[in-house]
């Protein structure tokens, strides 16, 4: 993990983002502006949101997240007086995120996301940040569950290929690996090979005008 402005995690991160937003950017601006939004667009914070993101993506965050997001829900976390819980399930491509915030020990709907493809072997973690207005979150407990699922070969092929995060029918920007720095050997053989490529053409090209200018002669006798 690396500090940064994606909710205190870097941006440009790779894996699956779970980011529960308490202010409103972009509706703050539009009021600003003397502008609304109309009431199919405008979203009710504290705002439970899923990015997925293969290190290209960039989150924005004066938009509150909105261009790059996968789905998301309200969820009034504030000022309560009791315990509120939020359930992360990930299961055959299937993420599914529920919540328990009425204090009724009941689970509710937030969203569900077909065909998310996440590799194996990554890490959880939390991370928070605040702006002028701060609010205080403690995060009590965070429990992990290895779910038994049973596959198909053919399923647990697919599961095991994956390699990068991804969406179906969500196109991510490819990443462009970091061109790696020559080593000296290779600068060497590099710098060998084209001197013996320049002293090879010019002894051809040496050839190839004499026997051009023999034949001038000839030609002129």
């Amino acid at each position: 993990m690396q500090p940064g402005p994606v909710f205190g995690n870097m941006d440009k991160f790779v894996g699956l983002g779970v980011f529960v937003d308490t202010y409103p950017n972009e509706e703050k601006q539009q009021e600003a502006q003397k502008r609304r939004y109309s009431p199919g667009v405008q979203r009710v914070f504290p705002y439970i949101s899923v990015m997925v993101n293969n290190g290209s993506l960039s989150y924005d965050h004066e938009r509150d997240g909105r261009p790059t997001e996968l789905g998301g829900c309200t969820a009034i976390v504030r000022n309560l007086h009791y315990d509120t819980f939020l359930v992360i399930r990930y299961v055959k491509r299937h993420l599914t995120i529920m919540m328990d915030i009425d204090g009724k020990h009941e689970w509710r709907d937030c969203l569900e996301v077909p065909g998310v493809r996440l590799p194996r072997g990554y890490y959880f973690g939390t991370s928070s940040i605040t702006g002028d207005l701060s609010d205080n979150h403690d995060v009590i407990s965070l429990k992990l569950f290895e779910l038994t699922v049973e596959r198909t070969p053919e399923e647990e092929k697919l599961h095991r290929d994956v390699f990068m995060p991804s969406v179906d029918n969500m196109k991510l920007p490819e990443m462009t690996a970091p061109l790696q720095p020559l080593s000296g050997l290779a600068l060497f053989l590099i710098v060998f090979f084209s001197l013996v490529f320049s002293v090879f053409a010019i002894v051809i090209g040496i050839i190839l005008y004499n026997k051009w200018q023999e034949q001038s002669r000839k030609r002129f006798y």
